[in-house]
């Protein structure tokens, strides 16, 4: 017999010295490999966007549109490497976001962004000032968030900017930690020295907010004046000071009047406290009597640097935050880790490295059983060597040990084993065929008949996965590990089971404590004979092997018939099993930061009656620490009085009996009983188990212009509400802000002489105060902002305030002030609302959440669908829907749905491609083998059989059909053809001996039945590890179900086929 590739490397390798050698390596470099690999609780995708901020004083929405946003997008779409331009424009302020494609680099982006604009700044209108460009990226989420908050008994002695110094202090502790990157501080108003005018004592003594503002910078004033000789020496001199405080301020003169000195003291108040910014941040947790308190809080947001080792790093930051405790840190204070994504990470990897060993395990201890010990201890070495090839090569691709990356392994781990089960099951039967040859012969024997099939099935499995590296979008990246672990786990399977398989076999021979209690019948033994009564029948003549064909292929129609009949229900992934939620909190435009902190406060105590929670933190008018899924949503752009944040932390995993999806279903029934004003928005957000999106249900609405777009909106979001599991409705409009328009009378302005500088700044001191410097307090210690401005209570356009003295040059009578209400006409009105662009067209989005009998987008959609044809819209009929791609025609209204759709549908649609690309490559290497068209489509026919076993199974969980799933139906493909194969194979071989071709196939089916069902059940084991993970329990399902329907399957179906088609009642020749 020709020995083939594999006899020949079995030979060369079995009895060398280089093969333990070639072993030990394997081994030392792959536990190198584990030890410094980094580790993440998620791959990490780079995603970059690039916000472009702009300040559009004046301008109103529809006009900065046209002035900025226009030429702003024209400038950035056309750079390398840009998808997508956002751009949201609201009176004064404009916003830009410059999406990258996925994989771009971070710093590349920013900078590429930077250098467009300034090269084409010209191109934006006078006056317009050069906008803030900020880069976000995967690294700038935080893996370690610190709240800092008082203990319930000390909370009366700390305020709010008390709380966020000592955090700042705390923050800058931290950034001496190794491979920190981003470090911020959320929340608590900062402390300053604050100058409170009052409006009435200024115009009583002719003082002008401009005079206060100029005394105060000018004493406050120190700078090197120079250098002078003194006795001597040679000495800098330092003119001025700056001030200290209450006393040297409110004691600094401004004018006299009447011969009588003013002070500062005497025209304004001087405050030092908390700033009166619209921003708090605050603790709920319980005290000694379980009731949950409220104390003043600020987190601490630790980042970690690209390719840095995510646990490492927490490590190093709690042992940091450890040792600081009781000297910066005092005891009063409670450091409580309201995120560790380093600790989540690392109980991941150990529990999925658990499952990795159990999988390990189990697989042996089934080869000990069924073939025998010897065999089993060749498994034992085979599978750890595999695996640490593997992470090797992991490591020189650049991926890390995630969740992915980790799941991909113990789904490999079923298949990478079936070589070596392959090759020891064949070298044990040939060892006991004992006809003469030595061992080494009859292990090369071995090795070569299953050799070339083992090849191709080898190949056929990398084929059905490699296609799905290039899924694109976000769902590529993220499931990148498994095509790629997984492919290489193949690979390095095969090298290993040709060489050191047979080596260690022919090595442990020698050990008589691990001599096979049984040994394999060169016919198949109990298992063949089984196979011999169960297939015997159903290849008993053409009839009934057809009968038998087309009854599976009903079963198989019938499956896919669960989809539409929604049996099984779809879902690009499930709902993960986090320790945190998060309540985002927008009261309607004009609501103040106080009704914000009821609100939440409110939610708060409603979210304490949850058996789970442990504690929660609010942010109001302040974003609170973002995550990927804060990153893609922008939640750090929400910095307004009206919108805040609750992060409510759950007890972990081992500790609860519900998962955190069950969690928030209930949190948001229970908050519906909270009372919010009209307009208000409320939504439960989960952290998503994969590539995050602006919303999962998000329907924008194209049109002509912006009453048609907004008509349609508006009746599209009332649709969305008779939904009944669409909740957490929101749009991108929102609601206009009052606003009040303080507008100068030109022509008193020229009659009183007075500056119209003057009168702005009188106005933007009063309403937004004056920055004058800071009080310096040495070292160690953060200096103080000194600010000239009003306290929020008296922010208020009243009598009292419109007594601001202004000054004028031509008062009759001498005076030199002018009162700021002669000046100035005030009018209340509403404001813009914002406008939406998505690349370069106009959209007003309408966005959902699901939760209940369906969560999928597809089922919103469809049910959304019906409403819309079903809807009165008037003469032009019902708006265009599209699933794909912006419209084309914007004379009319229509509709396209993003969101979570949008990577469903690119993922499936990709995957379709990969399964399509991965049949087509199985073909082709198939013919390539046999030399014949025909055969392959024999070989390949088990391969929608699976379905019958995929759909069940999640019928039977009530598990959703999932991308992972697809993924396991996808890898299924491969490892049936890799059955197929060798059972055809031996059919093949077994030709021309003069036996019927019933004979044949049922010798083929019963030689072959074992090794078949060990590798499927070694597949199946693996799987079985992973089925209760929440998003993997897919892939499990699919493996599981799918290879016990289609391998008893292709065991009787192949034969079948062959009755069916060639059956003429003589010998099969080759």
């Amino acid at each position: 017999m020709t020995l083939g590739i594999s006899g020949r490397i079995a030979r060369a390798t079995i009895a060398s010295p280089l093969t333990p050698l070639m072993l030990i390596a394997a081994l030392v470099a792959g536990l190198l490999a584990v030890a410094t690999i980094p580790r993440e609780e998620e791959p990490q995708i780079s995603v970059p966007m690039v916000d472009v901020l702009v300040a559009a004083d004046g301008l109103k929405a529809a006009d900065a549109v046209e002035l900025v946003t226009r030429p702003l997008e024209a400038i950035v779409k056309g750079i390398d490497g840009v998808e997508h331009v956002y751009s949201q424009t609201a009176d004064d302020r404009v916003t830009v976001t410059v999406r990258f494609a996925v994989g771009t680099p971070e710093d590349d982006a920013a900078l590429r962004v930077h250098e467009r604009i300034r090269a084409n700044f010209d191109r934006m209108p006078v006056g317009i000032p050069e906008p803030l460009i900020v880069k976000r990226g995967i690294n700038d989420v935080a893996v370690v968030t610190l709240t800092l908050s008082p203990r319930p008994e000390a909370a009366a002695r700390w305020r709010q900017s008390d709380v966020a110094a000592l955090a700042e202090k705390l923050r800058l502790e931290l950034i001496k930690v190794d491979d920190v990157g981003l470090t911020y501080v959320s929340g608590g108003a900062r402390e300053q020295i604050r100058v409170e005018p009052d409006p009435e004592k200024l115009a009583l003594f002719g003082v002008t907010l401009e005079q206060l503002a100029a005394k105060l910078r000018g004493a406050n004033r120190a700078f090197l004046a120079g250098g002078v000789r003194d006795g001597g020496t040679a000495r800098e001199a330092t003119a001025g000071r700056t001030l200290a405080g209450m006393p040297d301020i409110g004691l600094l003169l401004l004018t006299t009047r009447d011969g009588r000195p003013v002070y500062v003291r005497d025209v304004a108040r001087v405050v030092v406290g908390d700033a009166p910014e619209e921003r708090r941040a605050w603790s709920f947790a319980p005290d000694a009597d379980g009731a949950w308190t409220r104390t003043p809080a600020a987190t601490v947001a630790v980042a970690k640097r690209g390719g840095a080792n995510a646990v490492v790093v927490a490590e190093a930051v709690r042992a940091r935050v450890a040792d600081l405790q009781g000297r910066l840190i005092p005891d009063d204070v409670r450091v409580e880790v309201s995120r560790d994504y380093g600790r989540t990470a690392d109980d991941k990897a150990d529990e999925l490295l658990f499952h990795l060993a159990l999988a390990t395990v189990s697989i042996v201890l089934l080869i000990a059983l069924a073939i025998g010990r010897r065999e089993a201890m060749v498994t034992l070495v085979v599978i750890p060597a595999t695996i640490l090839l593997t992470l090797v090569a992991s490591w020189v691709m650049g991926y890390t040990i995630n969740r992915v990356s980790l799941f991909a392994l113990i789904f490999a781990i079923g298949i990478l084993v079936d070589d070596a089960i392959v090759v020891v099951e064949n070298i044990a039967r040939h060892w006991a065929m004992r006809d003469g040859r030595s061992r080494a012969e009859a292990a090369v024997a071995a090795v070569a008949e299953v050799g070339n099939p083992t090849v191709v099935a080898t190949l056929t499995v990398i084929a059905a996965l490699l296609p799905m590296l290039f899924i694109s979008g976000l769902m590529g990246p993220y499931m990148a590990p498994i095509p790629v672990n997984a492919s290489a786990a193949m690979l390095f399977s095969f090298f290993v089971a040709m060489t050191v398989a047979p080596w260690l076999m022919l090595r442990l021979d020698r050990v008589r404590l691990l001599a096979s209690a049984h040994g394999d019948a060169p016919d198949g033994g109990k298992l063949g004979r089984f196979y011999r009564r169960v297939a015997a029948p159903v290849i008993r003549d053409r009839r009934t092997a057809g009968r038998f064909l087309a009854a599976v292929g009903i079963a198989t129609v019938l499956a896919c018939l669960a989809f539409p009949l929604k049996a099984v229900t779809v879902k690009l992934l499930p709902f993960d099993d986090k320790s945190e939620l998060a309540v985002m909190l927008t009261l309607p435009a004009g609501a103040t930061l106080e009704d914000t902190e009821r609100t939440l406060f409110a939610a708060a105590r409603i979210a304490a009656g949850l058996p789970e929670a442990r504690s929660a933190q609010v942010y109001a008018g302040v974003a609170a620490p973002f995550n990927f899924n804060g990153l893609v949503r922008h939640a750090y752009l929400r910095q307004s009085p009206e919108m805040g944040e609750m992060q409510l932390n759950l007890a972990p995993k081992a500790a609860r009996g519900r998962a955190s999806h069950a969690i928030a279903v209930d949190l948001r029934d229970r908050l519906r009983a909270l009372p919010l004003p009209p307009g208000s928005v409320l939504k439960v957000v989960e952290v998503p188990p994969g590539p995050p999106v602006l919303a999962t249900l998000l329907a924008e609405v194209y049109g002509p212009d912006a009453a048609a777009r907004r008509a349609a909106a508006e009746k599209l979001k009332g649709l969305f509400a008779r939904v009944p599991y669409i909740v957490d409705l929101d749009d991108s409009w929102a609601q206009p802000r009052p606003r009040l328009r303080i507008a100068i009378d030109q022509d008193r302005l020229e009659f009183l002489g007075v500056e119209q500088g003057a009168v702005y700044d009188a106005i933007a001191a009063l309403l937004g105060g004056v920055p004058v410097g800071y009080s310096h307090r040495g070292a160690e210690r953060e200096p103080i902002a000194i600010v000239v401005a009003l306290p929020k209570d008296d922010r208020a356009w009243t009598e009292r305030l419109a007594a601001t003295p202004v000054p004028a040059d031509a008062i009759p009578g001498g005076n030199r002030v002018v009162e700021l209400g002669e000046l100035v006409r005030v009018t209340r009105e509403e404001g813009s609302t914002t406008l939406f662009r998505r690349d370069g067209r106009f959209a007003d989005m309408v966005m959902a959440e699901l939760a209940g009998d369906y969560e999928a987008p597809i089922y919103g959609m469809l049910a959304v669908d019906d409403l819309i044809r079903d809807a009165d819209w008037g003469a032009d009929g019902p708006p265009a829907v599209a699933l794909h791609g912006q419209p084309r025609d914007e004379s009319r209204v229509s509709i396209l749905w993003d969101g979570e759709w949008e990577i469903t549908y690119v993922t499936f649609r990709d995957m379709g491609a990969a399964f399509a690309v991965a049949i087509l490559g199985i073909y082709i290497l198939v013919v390539g083998q046999f030399g014949s068209f025909r055969l392959p489509l024999v070989i390949l026919t088990p391969v929608p059989l699976t379905l019958i076993g995929i759909v069940f199974g999640h019928w039977l969980f009530g598990a959703p059909f999932t991308a992972t799933s697809m993924i396991g139906f996808i890898a299924l493909a491969g490892i049936i053809v890799r059955n197929s194969i060798l059972l055809v194979d031996f059919i093949r071989h077994r030709a021309g001996a003069g036996k019927s071709l019933r004979e044949t196939l049922l010798e083929a089916g019963a030689v072959r039945f074992k090794p078949i069902l060990l590798t499927a059940l070694a597949a199946m084991i693996g799987a079985a590890t992973i089925l209760f993970d929440p998003i993997f329990q897919g892939l499990a399902i699919s493996l599981l179900f799918g290879l016990a329907s289609s391998t008893a399957l292709t065991l009787l179906v192949i034969p079948a086929v062959y009755v069916w088609m060639r059956d003429d009642g003589r010998p099969l020749m080759p």
